[in-house]
């Protein structure tokens, strides 16, 4: 008999028009010290593709090929836009659902990125209250198998198009407070060497994009610009192949901060660059969450705890 009758796929969200940009914007940064004039900045980024951004409806496909591979109810719910996670949860008690598996579409572990996806499904079944049901949440994956071959997928693709090019991996920055309590930056060398392995490249960089906190504030680096321009510098260049590993689909920051701001500064450099796609609704992806869905239906498996990927330690703390 199985020990779930849901699947939730948990996401960030992201607005779809042009007035859902500023609250959208708030929600994500209550709490946050981040500048207004730094938020005015991302608002811009929105504006460049009509306030819309692609994430919702690269959720949309992903709950719509789950719904094709799993016998049982597939929802969906967002932290910071519609549909928002409270919302979702509230019409899951309506269902009747009473215990359900939450995946994240977060494949490393940080506070950012697990823990507070864990404190925001709290929130929401606290928040429903009577007849919420149990949620457990997966961990991490960034480390599964067909996760590490949907990315190498993309990445060959990539380089097909710019065989000598040099390889960049790239994911969000983060405090670097926060990275040292947490296994991000550990488990992101550790599936970029995978995947480079995988397309039979001994040599790549692991580089980081998107920091939104104050210039005080360290945050890990090589900015991905940064190492763009140092690789201008050297000698004999072939061309880059971005790969954007952190992300599991092509929203703002991929579409922006890549494909638009990266690919703008290597042609003002002179670099050919190519883009590897995301994994998004990849076939080893799909099979991915649906092997685990089968196995947490019948094995007893670890699931996500309050303690995992603990917040950013303060200073003198």
């Amino acid at each position: 008999m199985s020990r779930y009758d849901a699947l939730l796929v948990v996401s960030f969200g992201g607005p779809e028009k042009h007035e859902d940009v500023i609250p959208f914007l708030e929600n994500v940064l209550r709490g946050r010290n981040v500048p207004r004039e730094r938020m005015l900045e991302v608002a811009e980024h929105y504006y460049h593709f009509d306030g819309r951004s692609p994430i919702n409806d690269q959720n949309r496909a992903l709950v719509a090929a789950l719904k094709e591979r799993l016998a049982i109810p597939v929802y969906w719910g967002n932290r910071n836009w519609h549909p928002l996670l409270t919302d979702t949860v509230r019409q899951m008690r309506a269902d009747g659902i009473r215990r359900a598996l939450a995946f994240a579409t977060s494949a490393f572990g940080s506070y950012s990125g697990c823990r507070q996806y864990q404190e925001n499904i709290d929130q929401a079944r606290a928040t429903v209250g009577d007849g919420a049901p149990v949620i457990d949440k997966i961990p991490p994956f960034c480390g599964h198998p067909k996760f590490l071959e949907a990315m190498a997928d993309r990445v060959r693709m990539a380089l097909a198009e710019l065989p000598e090019a040099h390889l960049a991996f790239t994911a969000h920055s983060i405090p670097t407070s926060m990275a040292q309590s947490s296994p991000y930056v550990r488990q992101l060398e550790q599936a970029c060497a995978a995947v480079a392995a995988a397309v039979g490249r001994m040599q790549w960089t692991l580089a980081y994009q998107s920091r939104s906190g104050p210039p005080s504030q360290p945050w890990l680096e090589p900015d991905i610009a940064d190492h763009l321009r140092a690789r201008a510098a050297g000698s004999a260049a072939r061309g880059v192949v971005i790969a954007p590993i952190g992300f599991l689909s092509d929203h703002m920051e991929v579409i922006y901060d890549l494909d638009t701001e990266a690919r703008a500064l290597c042609q003002e450099l002179g670099v050919p660059m190519r883009r590897a796609g995301t994994v998004e609704t990849h076939p080893r992806m799909i099979e991915m969450i649906a092997g685990l869905v089968a196995q947490y239906e019948v094995q007893d498996l670890p699931v996500c705890r309050p303690g995992c990927c603990a917040p950013a330690r303060r200073p003198g703390a």
